[in-house]
């Protein structure tokens, strides 16, 4: 059974966070007995946090008919729906990125549109463009696939610049322009990307720059053999394609749940733990991670701090609380980071993976 709140947890549940610092706040907020408060905030009531609660949980039993296993990769697509960003996708082909993606439309009764990236792909060919019409004698404008509720881009990096270009600028204004006219995009508004590291002949490798604008990077791995046992049981028994009987929830239960995140409560000494550990990948920090520099040439930007806070608060309302904890912040760190830590020529040469770079940060950063 879900708790509404600290009032209902006991303190010693509490002391494996922040070594003890969480209770200590619990009790400048006096343990808030009253139900129409939050979690450390008072923000959030009780009655939103179980009403979120209530609606992840119908979300996850859309997954549970589609997907099996792929924990992180739920978790990861949820939270970037909850924070307003957009994710990327790395994995070897037949992982379920597709199926993923369009189980989490279905999931929120939301539009679905999968574009297949190609060289020849134009930036018309997702925005938009105008058709004449002779009858008339006026242009009439056709909107492009990216004006979708969840655009899938199949392999990005196999799309020429210009068409990058063109679908990062759509990801960032949440708009296109269309002979000098504006739409706006359907909201919410999310894009999932997916690149195949293995195959890189003919593609067109992601700038950091345009890297930077995914909020978070899940890179995906191989099912363990009783899940693909799993698959294939529901592949014979025809489980697979049967209709979602779950229940979905709506667009507006999704905006709900975006508010509820802006909300989230975020202590100052966990925006300052999370100032410390960008700067750090910066070579700077309150404790300097000695010879990170010869593995590390940029770190992360100021929007990677952003996008561990957001993060941070969308893994809290998952948790049903109304408040981030470092362990919020920890849980997030691959995916927020590995994207935004630009290796040397010596670390790829010696195949330092940017987990372990991401690990170093984290050790050498005191948790508050």
């Amino acid at each position: 059974m879900r708790p509404s709140g600290p009032a209902r947890r006991p303190l010693a549940y509490w002391a494996g966070f922040a070594g003890g610092s969480l209770v200590r706040d619990l009790h400048r907020y006096d343990l808030q007995k009253d139900d129409s408060m939050a979690a450390g905030h008072g923000r959030i009531s009780t009655s939103d946090l179980d009403r979120a609660g209530h609606l992840l949980k119908r979300v996850g039993q859309v997954f549970d008919q589609r997907l099996v296993g792929q924990e992180a990769l739920r978790t990861a697509l949820v939270s970037s729906l909850l924070a307003g960003g957009h994710i990327l996708l790395e994995s070897v082909p037949g992982l379920a990125k597709t199926t993923a993606a369009q189980t989490l439309a279905d999931a929120v009764n939301g539009s679905f549109h999968r574009i297949q990236c190609t060289p020849d792909l134009m930036p018309n060919d997702i925005v938009g463009t105008q058709i004449f019409n002779y009858a008339s004698g006026e242009f009439t404008t056709q909107l492009g696939p990216v004006h979708a509720n969840l655009v899938l881009l199949d392999e990005i990096n196999r799309s020429s610049a210009k068409t990058q270009s063109a679908m990062l600028e759509a990801m960032q204004e949440k708009q296109t322009s269309i002979g000098g006219e504006e739409y706006k995009l359907p909201d919410p508004f999310m894009v999932l990307a997916t690149q195949n590291p293995i195959e890189e002949e003919g593609t067109y490798v992601l700038p950091e720059a345009q890297m930077d604008r995914f909020l978070m990077k899940e890179v995906l791995t191989y099912p363990q053999p009783q899940e693909e046992l799993e698959i294939l049981q529901r592949i014979a028994t025809g489980q697979m394609t049967d209709p979602i009987t779950a229940q979905p929830i709506t667009l507006d239960d999704v905006r709900f749940l975006r508010g509820l995140v802006d909300d989230v409560y975020v202590d100052d000494s966990i925006k300052r733990y999370i100032v410390d550990l960008i700067n750090t990948t910066r070579f700077s920090g309150p404790r300097p991670v000695a010879g990170l520099d010869q593995q590390v040439r940029v770190g992360a930007s100021p929007r990677g701090g952003i996008a561990l806070m957001r993060v941070a608060q969308a893994l809290a309302v998952q948790a049903g609380r109304g408040f981030v904890v470092p362990d919020d912040v920890k849980a997030v760190r691959y995916s927020v980071l590995r994207h935004r830590l630009v290796r040397t020529f010596d670390a790829l040469a010696n195949n330092v993976a940017p987990e372990q770079l991401v690990d170093a940060v984290f050790d050498a950063v005191p948790t508050p």
